[in-house]
């Protein structure tokens, strides 16, 4: 089935999830390669079966062709698996209408999708990224993937059962909005020590803003909206290949504020394994 087609069965199939973008109002009807709202704004399918839900437009730095590739191979090497695997665990063993926010080039959702199978769920990723969701598209598997904004979330109230967030901004508003009475958000951030190695490699240990991190205002911010939420820790080493190590650096906003000396550097001296610790809030 041609990736158009196969985007228009989704749409036909769960189009009470989606509302639009420009007005608020609900989707009404499919027509011909457009979807069409209550108040008559149209928005067109493209020939890979994605949606533009973006009423301005945006400027990205993660509009890199290849970031996202280089993102791809290191996720499918599994440098992510051990979060998708605990997010699973959490999830309810039943059918989900869920939501990937900021889902990138899409392979955790891939990843979610073969791994819930048997529970047929609805799932649905988006990105701000142009090139992310053409990556994304590219997989067989049922996710539906499309170009939307966080903070204007092209999904009805009360319509969605879980949402999903690694690593990603939050729009807690639309998120509380969205989201059913029973619904939950597992949002992944980033410990002191994530990727702690390449931070020192590329900035040293001591003397720079960047040579350390701390996740305390993103928890505080999260807490005032959740106060009774669960949180996981989730810490591993991931080995890495010479290939993989310069794939992490493509990958990782770490390295975007490095010089080219410190760049150089690094790819002269290159890491054979990093720690992901990671903590899954739950709310």
């Amino acid at each position: 089935m041609k990736k158009i087609n196969r985007a228009k069965l989704f749409i036909q199939n769960n189009m009470e999830i989606f509302r639009c973008p420009f007005c608020q109002n609900k989707i009404t009807s499919l027509q011909d390669n457009s979807i069409v709202c209550i108040n008559g704004h149209v928005i067109n399918l493209n020939k890979k079966g994605t949606l533009h839900l973006l009423t301005h437009g945006v400027k990205s730095d993660y509009d890199n062709k290849e970031l996202w590739n280089a993102r791809r191979t290191l996720l499918q090497a599994g440098l992510f698996s051990p979060i998708i695997e605990q997010i699973m665990k959490e999830l309810p063993a039943k059918k989900l209408k869920i939501i990937d926010v900021g889902c990138g080039e899409g392979t955790p959702l891939i990843n979610l999708a073969r791994s819930r199978e048997k529970y047929n769920d609805i799932l649905i990723g988006f990105d701000i990224s142009k090139d992310a969701i053409n990556l994304a598209t590219q997989n067989e598997l049922h996710p539906f993937f499309c170009i939307a904004d966080l903070a204007n979330l092209p999904f009805m109230d009360n319509s969605i059962d879980a949402i999903i967030d690694i690593f990603s901004p939050s729009s807690y508003g639309e998120f509380l909005r969205v989201l059913k009475n029973e619904g939950k958000l597992y949002k992944v951030i980033p410990n002191a020590n994530y990727l702690i190695e390449l931070r020192h490699l590329l900035y040293g240990d001591t003397g720079s803003r960047k040579s350390s991190y701390s996740n305390d205002k993103v928890l505080n911010l999260f807490s005032k909206h959740f106060p009774n939420f669960e949180s996981k820790r989730i810490r591993y080493k991931f080995n890495l290949t010479p290939e993989n190590f310069k794939n992490l650096l493509l990958m990782t906003p770490l390295s975007w504020g490095a010089s080219n000396e410190q760049l150089e550097y690094s790819r002269q001296n290159p890491l054979n394994e990093i720690t992901v610790d990671v903590t899954l809030l739950i709310a």
